[in-house]
């Protein structure tokens, strides 16, 4: 019975790797498991390089920061089908040396996060849109080598782009973004905050070419005024979120049609504001007599 028992036990290994533990089984575990178990021996060490040549999505968030550049090059040696890329936590030392043959080998991404990630230069954007001509989201927040010449190569390769996000890059003026949503009217989602270059023409041009958009963030535009936003009301029906803190020249007089639309908006109207910083002073202020 024993040698019986002892025949018919399957060990892991023993399953076929790329129909069953690959696709099936090593697909809901968190990568920085995945990347421990190369070390428990030589079988796995080759199994996790099936699985990494194979896996669809690479987020450096779920290893850590301290994943070495070398270990990082290695796993990702041997891929050619990601769809989904995050390099935003390896800011600290990710450059285009180590990011060009990835994008370079990878024309099906969907989506690449190089958050933060001031170490690269516009040679990595412009592979991204000469490789990775099928892109739809991409997070560039605080890279301030992003200029105008790299978006352009974006736009002019990315037109299904759907979400960008232009945080803090400010290298970019009006042109550039302009010329982006000519070229992406599939846009959904955009946000250019904290970026003074940014004005009504850019704006106005973003709400008429991308009438899909959804989302806007616009935090800290100090030039945008009210005349934008209410262009921006007028040609972006699906509107769901705008984001106009720190924007002094956005008054209610533009917002008020957004809000009667149930648009999710990051600024207080004036009473509510005046109620909370009558609370602030006072400590306690439940009910005003708005006929004084």
């Amino acid at each position: 019975m024993d040698a019986e028992t002892e025949c018919c036990k399957c060990h892991l290994l023993d399953l076929p790797w790329e129909d069953v533990l690959v696709t099936h089984i090593f697909c809901y575990l968190p990568l920085r498991q995945l990347v421990r178990l190369q070390r428990v021996s030589k079988q796995f060490y080759a199994l996790m390089q099936v699985y990494l040549a194979n896996c669809r999505t690479f987020d450096l968030t779920q290893i850590g920061p301290s994943l070495p550049k070398e270990a990082f090059c290695n796993i990702l040696r041997d891929n050619k089908v990601l769809q989904n890329l995050s390099v935003q936590n390896c800011s600290d030392w990710v450059t285009d040396t180590e990011l060009l043959p990835v994008i370079g080998q990878n024309q099906h991404l969907l989506r690449v996060d190089m958050r933060g990630c001031d170490r690269l230069t516009r040679h990595s954007l412009v592979a991204v849109s000469l490789s990775c001509t099928h892109l739809q989201y991409l997070g560039l927040a605080h890279c301030e080598w992003v200029d105008s010449l790299s978006i352009r190569s974006l736009a002019d390769h990315c037109g299904g782009l759907r979400s960008i996000d232009l945080t803090a890059c400010r290298q970019l003026k009006d042109e550039a973004i302009c010329y982006l949503s000519k070229k992406c009217l599939k846009m959904r989602s955009l946000s250019v905050a904290v970026n003074a270059n940014i004005t009504d023409v850019s704006v106005e041009e973003v709400a008429k070419n991308c009438r899909e958009l959804e989302q806007l963030d616009l935090t800290g535009c100090l030039r945008v005024r009210n005349d934008s936003i209410r262009t921006v009301a007028e040609y972006c029906p699906k509107l769901q979120s705008l984001k106009v803190n720190h924007c002094h020249n956005v008054t209610e007089s533009s917002l008020d049609p957004l809000r009667k639309r149930n648009v999710e908006i990051d600024v207080e109207p004036p009473l509510q504001r005046a109620l909370v910083l009558l609370q602030d002073v006072v400590g306690f202020a439940p009910f005003i007599n708005l006929q004084i």
